[in-house]
């Protein structure tokens, strides 16, 4: 069973995580427009992550006898100058996600929740993941970013991606 204090912090996080599926979709969206497919279908992949990262929230709020409650999806942006600066967004965004998984962790730690503690683990080592797969897309893009051909490049690179949902040994 967890603590009021820590149900209500979990649900903000679901809700954090709802809110980066949508913010990587409106990335998608604006890709989609800027006839750069394979940029969109990175956003696309991450926004699929991001509500898998929800519904782990979701299924843990539940498991532990607590209540979901879903709140307000904040709009995201939907314009943005350029490839490079949609980049920049997502590394910013997934160093703030990860400053709210550790701000989660502390509390875990600080309410002795072990359970909690224990749950949170697999978010830690995936925003490593995260912002380490948003540092080599900003890499690339401003590499890029210096000729169309080389933009095109990544785009046709990015399009691969795929989507692979975690197995129940992974979190």
């Amino acid at each position: 069973m967890i603590s009021e204090r820590m149900e209500e912090a979990l649900n903000r996080q679901l809700n954090a995580e709802l809110y980066s599926a949508y913010l990587y979709l409106s990335m998608a969206a604006y890709y989609e427009a800027s006839d750069l497919p394979g940029f969109a279908n990175w956003m696309r992949v991450q926004a699929q992550e991001e509500l898998t990262h929800a519904m782990k929230f979701f299924d843990y709020i539940v498991q532990s006898d607590g209540r979901v409650i879903l709140e307000t999806i904040e709009k995201p942006p939907e314009e943005w100058e350029s490839p490079l600066d949609v980049s920049k967004h997502v590394l910013e965004h997934e160093r703030k996600v990860t400053g709210l998984i550790n701000d989660l962790v502390d509390l875990a730690l600080e309410e002795k929740d072990h359970a909690t503690y224990n749950f949170l683990q697999w978010f830690v080592a995936e925003q490593v993941e995260e912002e380490n797969s948003a540092k080599e897309l900003l890499r690339k893009v401003k590499l890029a970013s210096e000729s169309p051909a080389g933009l095109l490049m990544v785009d046709n690179e990015l399009a691969g991606r795929v989507f692979n949902p975690p197995t129940d040994k992974e979190g």
